[in-house]
């Protein structure tokens, strides 16, 4: 396809999705939940019918080679797609706040002044692999009175038209317009370069996917982006902390699983409690094969406790002892998305603080202690979007932070930060009220 039918195609779906954006901002809320539940009955309905084309996709991908795990990400399973439906219907039920006043002041004028929660208008969303991304954009697109644009992968191309269908027939038997949620139809990487450009069409762009795609939008696109690169989060095990809570704690935080932006990709222990805490959770560590990249006082304290593993571990080693390897500059910097935590034994709260606002991505960091001051002056001083005490960083999370859903974590300063969820998708403006006041 040449330039200018692309060309052609972006702005007609630009222009299409600025017109109906109109009619969503004032839609009522008991048609866009309408909507909702109307979308969530036909996922169910269609279940079937939704597994032969996302099959298409399956087949596709396996015969291009594509790794297992890629492959397991495409699968619209009858779980998959109930997780989808409930989802939409989570959403109906959750309160409307578009339209919401807040913070509505009487000032000596005698005017009142607040700001109300309004939709963005548009936004444009470039995601890969998990077509299920499709509804959990197009419902909170919905819910927000907002109107979107979606790119999906290729990979995931025939899930996503079917699932974009669907979005469109709810829309239209509860009376929003079709084009609220539009599927970009074509994959040529072409699109995702115009959909970045079209300021007077999109307000907002919000990647996810790998970060190769995320630094591309990122330095190319003309509209804002909402977006985070990396997912380098921290655990601090504090002096003073509860040790049994701190090892179950950065277990969860590291092996819960490994390839989420909010799994703890660095553990930092204060001097006071490493020798107790760090033979404990390696031990954990070795027997689920997590390698230990570690600085020299930390590798001193494993290595002086810990069965090592054999310098040539056969294949499928397990249990065979601690993967201990001492740390690199950049690995203080490095989100691995796998079986490997880089380990620090730091003098206490003021160093860990400033490892942390260093080397981390500004995601998700935790502090694990007794001390309350050292919580608050956690809580306060570390940089990050979401910042936790006495818990897993797995938290991070739209769902368990009851939004509902998310459509991406930012760690960005402006607008939203942390999970994205429905008010992520609005923006307040002001609102004066009077009664004939005059300016002197």
């Amino acid at each position: 396809m040449n330039a200018s039918n692309i060309t052609e195609i972006t702005q007609a779906l630009g222009l299409q999705a600025k017109a109906a954006s109109a009619h969503m901002a004032k839609a009522p809320a008991a048609i866009k939940n309408r909507a909702l539940l109307r979308l969530a009955a036909l996922l169910r309905e269609n279940t079937e019918a939704l597994q032969k084309d996302n099959a298409k996709d399956l087949d596709r991908a396996v015969a291009a080679g594509l790794a297992a795990p890629m492959v397991d990400r495409l699968k619209l399973t009858p779980k998959v797609l109930g997780t989808c439906a409930q989802g939409c219907e989570q959403l109906a039920a959750m309160a409307d706040v578009i339209g919401e006043i807040i913070g509505m002041k009487q000032q000596p004028s005698g005017i009142r002044v607040g700001q109300m929660r309004v939709p963005i208008g548009v936004f444009g969303m470039i995601f890969e692999s998990r077509p299920n991304v499709t509804i959990e954009a197009a419902s909170l697109s919905i819910k927000s009175g907002n109107a979107c644009i979606l790119r999906g992968g290729s990979e995931a191309i025939e899930s996503n038209k079917a699932l974009a269908k669907l979005v469109q027939q709810a829309l239209r038997e509860s009376g929003l317009p079709a084009d609220a949620v539009q599927l970009v139809q074509i994959t040529d990487r072409e699109v995702v370069g115009q959909l970045i450009a079209m300021p007077q069409y999109v307000d907002v762009i919000i990647p996810r996917g790998g970060k190769g795609l995320i630094e591309r939008i990122s330095r190319d696109a003309k509209v804002p982006v909402i977006k985070h690169l990396d997912g380098n989060c921290h655990t601090y095990v504090d002096d003073p902390c509860d040790i049994a809570m701190a090892v179950k704690v950065a277990d969860n935080a590291k092996t819960n699983k490994y390839s989420p932006c909010n799994a703890t990709e660095g553990l930092l222990v204060a001097r006071g409690v490493a020798e107790e805490f760090l033979p404990l959770i390696g031990r954990i560590y070795a027997d689920k094969g997590v390698e230990m990249r570690c600085d020299p006082k930390a590798l001193a304290i494993l290595q002086g406790n810990l069965p090592l593993a054999p310098a040539n571990p056969t294949q499928n080693a397990t249990n065979s002892g601690a993967n201990l390897v001492l740390a690199s500059e950049q690995d203080w910097y490095e989100e691995y998305l796998a079986p490997i935590i880089s380990v620090k034994v730091v003098e206490g709260l003021d160093e860990a603080i400033a490892h942390i606002n260093q080397y981390s991505s500004h995601h998700t960091d935790a502090i694990l202690t007794r001390d309350h001051m050292h919580a608050q002056r956690f809580l306060r001083e570390v940089d990050s979007a979401s910042v936790m005490v006495n818990a897993s960083t797995r938290f991070a999370d739209g769902f368990e932070f009851g939004l509902g859903a998310e459509i991406g974590i930012s760690t960005d300063k402006f607008h939203a930060r942390g999970p994205v969820g429905i008010e992520g998708l609005t923006s307040l403006k002001y609102v004066v009220l009077g009664e004939g006041e005059v300016r002197a």
